[in-house]
């Protein structure tokens, strides 16, 4: 490889891989809701909140943590505003306290909060306008969810950015370029890259997913599909690999305090990419080099798979997540490029179109399925089956059937999304 591309993708991993306590929509709410207290600089008497509809139904139905099991943006907003430290970002509500979870739930009731949807054309956008002792402040995040773009107090501007360039989310300027990443490279980058320079990362990664998988499994949370998974089909890996994923996201999605590794921006995707890997690593007795080498493959596959379809969509991030880790699972058996390329296709002919109606319990199950679809992927391909071109919308060629899933769902399924969001909004 290039040393620019080299670079580049220890970067993409980096800018990755970062932790977060909570489903990220609605922590990037409480996120922005700190940055507008700390930017007015007293408690606000009345909070006016916008968003986009996509970040309305990943916000709708998910605890946030912290809060004791308060649900929806007003909740989230509430929290950021009583306890959150916005120099936290991600972990902005990480380190509440029990009389701030009590002020946080009496704030509710005082406050005057409004919700409405935001009209900007961005999927992801979150607008907070606060105001209280006679002065006004306001907070805009775009694109993504650390990508603050405008920050005002009494009107006058503390930042302006700008909110992305036509076809571009807001914020991805700032970024490595995503498009850099093709599967025959990120095997070659796999096998070269020196542990020194991912380590730290995906450590961070096995460690924090790995503890909340083990807490989903213990607790009482959601629907509990972790638990009833390894109840029903038993302690083989195959079922633990999805067990073990679907328990994180039980956890996560259910108040869980715990952080963790995220990847693509969601909480849930970096479960997905990781939890599976670690679960067949230890039962192949793999070298923690191998675990790490196949954790870089299934990130930046799921990854790339990701950025092609756009941060929030009608589907399923998951599905990009269970081909990633059907891949790095692939690469610990000793697949290379040819093997994790027909586990990808195959795995993405399995599952494409499974829609996201928002962030809850349920996701727990949808990972599941996920999983299971690359752990089909790839058994088909060790012993010797595939799907071919022709075959529905799979192409001759990994990046054409990848180009293939993007399109589908960043433009074939925008009418989905709209109706999936309305249906949403219709039941509030």
């Amino acid at each position: 490889m290039e040393e620019s591309l080299y670079r580049s993708y220890t970067n993409i991993l980096k800018e990755e891989l970062l932790p977060a306590m909570g489903c990220t929509e609605p922590i990037a709410v409480a996120y922005a809701a700190a940055l507008a207290r700390e930017t007015l600089g007293a408690i606000p008497e009345r909070i006016e909140i916008a968003v986009s509809g996509n970040i309305l139904k990943n916000v709708k139905s998910v605890i946030v943590p912290n809060t004791g099991g308060l649900k929806g943006i007003c909740a989230a907003a509430a929290a950021g505003i009583v306890a959150g430290k916005a120099d936290k970002v991600l972990e902005v509500i990480s380190s509440v306290t029990d009389e701030e979870r009590e002020r946080i739930a009496a704030y509710l009731k005082e406050a005057a909060f409004s919700v409405g949807q935001s009209h900007s054309g961005c999927v992801f956008d979150i607008a907070v306008a606060v105001s209280g002792g006679g002065h006004q402040a306001f907070v805009q995040i775009t694109g993504n969810h650390t990508n603050v773009v405008r920050i005002e107090k009494d009107g006058k501007s503390l930042l302006s950015r700008s909110e992305g360039e036509a076809g571009k989310p807001a914020g991805a300027e700032n970024l490595t370029d995503r498009g850099l990443l093709t599967v025959e490279n990120i095997i070659r980058y796999a096998d070269t890259v020196p542990l020194e320079e991912v380590e730290e990362v995906i450590s961070r990664q096995i460690a924090y997913n790995s503890a909340i998988a083990e807490e989903g499994l213990k607790g009482d949370y959601g629907a509990n599909i972790g638990k009833i998974l390894l109840r029903a089909y038993g302690d083989g890996v195959h079922n633990r690999a999805k067990a073990t994923a679907a328990a994180g996201s039980d956890a996560r999605m259910n108040g869980c305090s715990l952080p963790v590794v995220i990847v693509s921006g969601s909480g849930n995707q970096g479960m997905t990419a990781s939890l599976p890997v670690i679960v067949y690593s230890k039962e192949l007795g793999a070298m923690r080099e191998q675990l790490i080498r196949a954790l870089v493959v299934s990130d930046l596959v799921t990854v790339h798979l990701k950025s092609g379809i756009g941060t929030l969509s009608a589907y399923c991030g998951a599905v990009s997540a269970g081909c990633g880790a059907g891949a790095g699972i692939c690469y610990l058996y000793g697949g290379r490029y040819e093997a994790v390329a027909h586990t990808v296709v195959n795995a993405l002919a399995i599952n494409s179109g499974v829609i996201c109606d928002g962030a809850k319990a349920s996701c727990a199950a949808k990972i599941a399925s996920a999983v299971e679809a690359g752990l089909i992927g790839m058994e088909m391909y060790r012993n010797g089956s595939q799907f071919y071109d022709g075959d529905g919308i799979v192409v001759k060629g990994v990046e054409n059937t990848i180009e293939n899933v993007g399109e589908l769902a960043r433009e074939g399924m925008k009418e989905t999304d709209e109706e999936i969001i309305r249906l949403m909004i219709r039941k509030i």
